[in-house]
C-alpha cells in the first residue's frame, strides 16, 4: 500500500498537543471492559499480546459465531480520550469513563481518530522499536456496552447528515509488532488514496 509522507496530528479545536499514548488496557477474558496496564506487546497478524481478542481469525463472539474462520481486522481497539470525555459530558456521566472502560486497547490523547482514512498507519514510536497498526473501520458498538452504565449506547450515537451512526472509536490489525506505553508518540501515515473508515 502505498503511503504519503508521515505527519503527526492533532485534532481540530484540541490543546491536548501532539498525538500520544496516554493508557494502555488488555483482558485475557471476554467482557466489554479491560484493565488498565503499564505496556502491551502487539505482535505483527495477530494483536495485543494475551488479549482476547488477539488472533489471525476474528474472535469477537457475536461475529465469531456467524463466520468463525473470518480474517481477524479487528485486532486493535484504539479510542481516544476526548471521545471518553465528550460522552461522559454530554450524558453527564459520573464519575466520567476513563481508559479501558469501553473495551479498548490503547487510550490516545490529541488525535481526531475517527476522521481518518481505511488504511491509515500509526506508527508508536519508543526508543527502541516502532509498532504499526493499520486502521482497518469503526467500532460500532453494541447493547454490550450497557454493562460499563446502564443506558450508555445512546451516548455513542451521531448523527450524520439523515444517518445516525453508533461509533466507539476505531479498529485495526497490527503490521508490525513492539511495545506500546503511555506516553509514547504517534505518527500518522495517511493512505495514498483516502476512503473513509467502514464499520466493522
Amino acid at each position: 500500500m502505498s503511503t504519503t509522507a508521515t505527519v503527526t496530528q492533532t485534532p481540530t479545536g484540541s490543546s491536548s498537543g501532539p498525538a500520544q499514548v496516554l493508557s494502555v488496557s488488555k483482558s485475557a477474558s471476554h467482557g466489554v471492559s479491560k484493565s488498565p496496564v503499564g505496556e502491551i506487546t502487539l505482535i505483527a497478524g495477530l494483536g495485543a499480546s494475551g488479549d482476547c481478542h488477539a488472533g489471525k481469525t476474528v474472535q469477537h463472539r457475536a461475529i465469531q459465531q456467524k463466520t468463525p474462520s473470518v480474517t481477524n481486522n479487528r485486532q486493535v481497539h484504539i479510542v481516544s480520550i476526548e471521545t471518553l470525555r465528550d460522552v461522559s459530558s454530554r450524558g453527564k456521566i459520573t464519575p466520567p469513563l476513563s481508559a479501558g472502560m469501553i473495551g479498548e486497547n490503547i487510550t490516545t490523547q490529541g488525535l481526531d481518530l475517527v476522521s481518518l482514512p481505511c488504511g491509515t498507519e500509526l506508527h508508536f514510536v519508543g526508543p527502541s522499536s516502532k509498532a504499526v497498526v493499520v486502521l482497518t473501520g469503526l467500532r460500532a458498538p453494541g447493547p454490550g456496552i450497557d454493562q460499563v452504565r446502564p443506558n450508555l449506547l445512546p451516548h455513542f450515537t451521531f448523527r450524520d447528515g439523515s444517518q445516525v451512526k453508533k461509533m466507539a472509536g476505531v479498529m485495526g490489525i497490527v503490521k508490525s509488532g513492539g511495545e506500546v506505553k503511555p506516553g509514547m508518540h504517534i505518527e500518522v501515515v495517511r493512505p495514498a488514496a483516502a476512503r473513509s473508515l467502514p464499520f466493522v
